[in-house]
């Protein structure tokens, strides 16, 4: 499997160029609604440290790259087309939007902390993030409220012509979000809710949609534009309320990202996605020094620019996922080594892992065998992330 990142968010914000900066992909930006019309899904990397140079080898991937250490392991990122508020009763583009946004695993809420453009993705001044932020929640909040609905009155109409609980039939109609009836059921005791609809009133209905959506899209917010002191002011302050704990900020700056990636490619600069520092390599012009010195203020204080961090951020510490190497303690005859680094979902196990490898590797499972440790696992030990793991198969 490989995940994807959804890139989300009110028109004009950034998203594409975000997108483009982590993938360097030729979508169309623009500052007007509605550039990106189709969802765009482009290959960026999140980083993950290397375990070859613990074996004193070197790794040879397959797929992404290693440069200094550093791996750069694939994922899936899209861009989905610009939302609006009412999208849930199918404003803009509404359905559609809702309906490419339930293919991601994990969100990433671009927005503008300057507040250079206001809900509708129009230019402004002044405007407050903290709208954006809720109305990407609310609409979110809405449209599981809908699908929730559904489910209650699938309930009460006996569908299957069987008494069921209502856990069950609320799981079926929420299938698609990657729920099941254990996890709905989970949600009712801990809301405090009675296993009876008709005992739910409208803010029990909303904060059961709520929680469910909490726990199936996961979101980071991706504070963009913050090479900009309004958003810096913004960012100071939103960051410290109590009303935001549920959710995970990262000051971003996609303009300097792509500015610093694209002189990279050029020539112009040596540069390593992700990293505070870069080094100008090549002839520049007075005003190009002056822009790329700005560039580097920022990279020095916020640590980077901050795009592979929202993406790595949604990836290992919102989602919880955890990357995996598959591979023995030298390289094979061929001169190959950890040819793969693959990105798995928090707590899954050495026989999941084989399973997850091929079909086959899994039927065969015999045990698995720490590289580092050189020991031997069974098919029910959990992995860590980094794990090198090799994997004894009958098939």
């Amino acid at each position: 499997m490989s995940y994807r990142i959804g890139l989300v968010g009110k028109p004009s914000v950034g998203k594409s160029t975000l997108f483009n900066a982590a993938t360097m992909n030729d979508v169309p930006e623009g500052a007007y609604p509605f550039t990106t019309i189709d969802p765009s899904v482009g290959e960026a990397y999140v980083r993950v440290e290397c375990a070859a140079p613990e074996f004193d080898h070197s790794c040879t991937p397959n797929t992404g790259y290693c440069e200094e250490g550093v791996r750069f392991v694939p994922t899936k990122l899209v861009d989905v087309a610009g939302l609006v508020p009412g999208a849930h009763e199918g404003r803009g583009l509404g359905n559609q939007f809702l309906s490419d946004l339930n293919e991601t695993d994990v969100l990433v809420h671009v927005v503008d902390f300057s507040g250079e453009t206001d809900i509708e993705g129009e230019a402004t001044e002044d405007h407050d993030p903290r709208e954006d932020i809720d109305f990407l929640e609310e609409e979110l909040d809405m449209w599981y409220l809908d699908i929730l609905e559904k489910g209650i009155e699938r309930y009460r109409s006996g569908y299957h012509g069987q008494e069921r609980d209502i856990e069950v039939d609320l799981a079926e109609q929420m299938s698609a979000f990657g729920t099941n009836e254990d996890e709905i059921k989970q949600v009712l005791l801990s809301l405090g809710l009675e296993l009876d609809p008709d005992e739910w009133d409208e803010e029990d209905k909303e904060a059961l949609a709520r929680e469910i959506r909490l726990r199936t899209k996961p979101m980071v917010v991706a504070a963009n534009k913050m090479d900009k002191p309004a958003a810096q002011e913004n960012f100071a302050e939103i960051t410290e309320e109590d009303e935001y704990d549920h959710l995970t900020f990262v000051p971003v700056s996609a303009h300097a990202e792509k500015a610093l990636k694209t002189a990279d490619e050029q020539g112009v600069v040596d540069y390593r996605p992700g990293d505070s520092e870069f080094e100008i390599v090549g002839d520049v012009s007075g005003e190009q020094e002056a822009g790329l010195e700005q560039i580097r203020e920022f990279v020095t204080e916020y640590e980077g620019t901050g795009v592979q961090r929202a993406l790595e951020t949604a990836l290992f510490d919102v989602l919880d996922a955890i990357a995996v190497f598959p591979g023995a303690e030298k390289p094979q005859e061929d001169g190959t080594f950890l040819q793969d680094c693959f990105v798995l979902p928090g707590g899954s196990t050495a026989e999941e892992f084989a399973y997850f490898l091929h079909t086959d590797i899994g039927e065969g499972f015999l045990h698995a065998m720490d590289i580092r440790s050189g020991r031997q696992v069974g098919a029910d030990t959990e992995l860590d992330h980094r794990d090198v793991v090799e994997i004894t198969t009958t098939n």
